[in-house]
C-alpha cells in the first residue's frame, strides 16, 4: 500500500466525519481529495461511480442518525426527492467531456464554497414554513440533474438554499439532505449500469467503505447529537476552494 494510498484513506475518512456531521455523504469532500492525488487523472464517470458507492454508504448511517433524533420531516423531503429521481438518473446516464467534467466540477466547488460561506452564521430558526411545491419540484430536479452530471449527491447545494430560504433548521436540513443524497447517488448509479458505464474497482471500494462508513458513523453521531456546525462548515469551505482551484490551475 502506498503512502498516497494511505494519504488519501485518511482524507477519505476526515472527510465523511465532516460531512456526515452535517448530514452530508461526502461527494464533493471525496472528489475533492482525490482531485489532490494521481486519481484526478481517472476517467469523470469512474470518479462518479466511486463517490456515489460511499456516498450511499455515508448519507445511509447519517439519515438513520438524524432519524433516530427525530429530526427527518417527510413533508419537506419527499417533493424534493420525488423531482429529482428522474433527474439523477438522466445526469448519471450522460457521457460528459473531461475537459468539460473538470470546469463544472470546479464551479461546482466553488459555489458550494460560497452558498456554505454564507450559511455559516445561520442557527436554528423558531419560525419555518416548509416550501410549497412549485417551489422544491423544481429546485428538487435541477440540483438532480446536476448532481447525476457531476458525481454528487446534491446536499451540498440543496442544504444552503434551505437554510438561507429557512425552511428549516440545520438539523432537519441534515436530515433532508441525507435523505436526497442517498436518491440521488442511487439514481445516478443506476443510470450509469443502464448506459453500460459502469465500471467499479472493487478491491479499491472495500478500503474506501470501511473508511468512510467509520467515519460517517462518528461525524453523524456526533453532528445529530451536539452539532456545533459552524467550525465543520468553515472548514469544509477551506477544503472546497482548495480543490477547485487545482483543478482550475490544471486546466489552464
Amino acid at each position: 500500500m502506498s503512502a498516497e494510498f494511505i494519504l488519501l484513506l485518511v482524507g477519505l475518512f476526515i472527510v465523511s466525519i465532516l460531512y456526515s456531521s452535517v448530514g452530508h455523504g461526502g461527494a464533493s469532500g471525496y472528489l475533492a481529495v482525490m482531485s489532490l492525488t494521481s486519481y484526478a487523472m481517472m476517467d469523470a464517470g469512474w470518479l462518479k461511480q466511486h463517490v456515489w458507492i460511499l456516498n450511499l454508504l455515508v448519507a445511509s448511517i447519517a439519515f438513520y442518525h438524524y432519524r433516530k433524533e427525530g429530526f427527518y420531516n417527510s413533508k419537506l423531503t419527499t417533493p424534493f426527492i420525488i423531482a429529482s429521481i428522474p433527474m439523477a438518473f438522466l445526469g448519471g446516464y450522460m457521457t460528459i467531456n473531461s475537459n468539460i467534467y473538470d470546469l463544472l466540477l470546479s464551479i461546482a466547488l466553488i459555489w458550494a464554497a460560497w452558498r456554505l460561506f454564507h450559511s455559516i452564521s445561520i442557527k436554528d430558526v423558531n419560525e419555518i414554513t416548509i416550501p410549497r411545491k412549485y417551489e422544491s419540484i423544481p429546485l428538487g430536479a435541477s440540483i438532480g440533474l446536476v448532481s447525476g452530471v457531476i458525481g454528487v449527491g446534491g446536499g451540498i447545494f440543496l442544504s444552503p438554499i434551505i437554510l438561507l430560504k429557512k425552511w428549516a433548521n440545520p438539523k432537519t436540513v441534515a436530515a433532508t439532505s441525507a435523505a436526497f443524497i442517498w436518491v440521488n447517488s442511487f439514481s445516478g448509479l443506476i443510470g450509469a449500469k443502464i448506459s453500460n458505464q459502469l465500471n467499479l474497482d472493487i478491491d479499491m471500494l472495500v478500503y474506501f467503505s470501511l473508511i468512510v462508513l467509520i467515519g460517517g458513523f462518528i461525524g453523524s453521531s456526533y453532528g445529530s447529537k451536539i452539532a456545533p456546525q459552524s467550525t465543520i462548515k468553515k472548514i469544509l469551505v477551506v477544503v472546497l476552494l482548495f480543490a477547485a482551484a487545482k483543478r482550475i490551475i490544471e486546466l489552464i
